[in-house]
């Protein structure tokens, strides 16, 4: 049975979103708002999801690699790469953060990443996966923060979206032990004491 999808709209662009692939909410189009690269910028969007933050980018920078470890998403984000004109300035690949990308290096990466605490038997479907942090929230926010230095150009910069209920003190502490300063880009609030923060940090 082929699986249904969901038609998201952003200004000019429209992204058809699968069921098993994770929906654009408060965080991704707080990230679209701020979203900041060059011409000249090779970017890497981890986590593509349905491509948001991919397309977005490929319309302004040199090129952009999407990852997602949903086999879906790879497919979503590639054909709305197609819907939206981009497709010719994109690559997609399939890998879980960065393990496939040996040490090519990027101007800018991009990760609206799964934060959110969860109990140890949930995150088990590809959709659960987009928003799983494991018990902190901190699982895949920990292993980006430690892979990502070596994956950037020497002014390389790093556009990181979670929640408070992921510690983001202890984010900007981690990528300072990496030699990374950062800085608040955006924050929104949300409801029951949450609030999900843009990060950028750089060299």
């Amino acid at each position: 049975m082929p699986s249904r999808s969901k038609r998201i709209f952003f200004g000019d662009y429209v992204f058809l979103v699968d069921e098993n692939v994770y929906e654009p909410a408060e965080d991704s189009f707080l990230f679209a708002e701020n979203l900041d690269v060059d011409e000249e910028d090779w970017v890497l969007d981890m986590g593509t999801g349905c491509g948001i933050l991919g397309i977005l980018a490929a319309a302004r920078a040199r090129g952009v690699v999407a990852v997602d470890i949903n086999p879906y998403a790879v497919r979503c984000a590639r054909d709305n790469a197609k819907v939206n004109n981009v497709r010719a300035n994109m690559v997609f690949v399939r890998s879980d953060l960065l393990t496939g990308f040996s040490e090519i290096k990027f101007d800018v990466v991009l990760f609206n990443a799964p934060y959110l605490p969860t109990e140890p038997n949930e995150g088990t479907s590809w959709l659960e996966r987009a928003w799983t942090g494991g018990a902190t929230g901190r699982q895949i926010i920990d292993r980006f923060v430690d892979e990502v230095p070596v994956h950037l150009k020497r002014s390389g910069r790093v556009l990181l979206m979670q929640s408070t209920l992921a510690g983001v003190d202890e984010t900007v502490h981690r990528l300072a032990e990496r030699g990374l300063k950062t800085r608040v880009v955006a924050e929104q609030v949300l409801p029951f004491f949450e609030r999900v923060v843009l990060l950028e940090a750089g060299s």
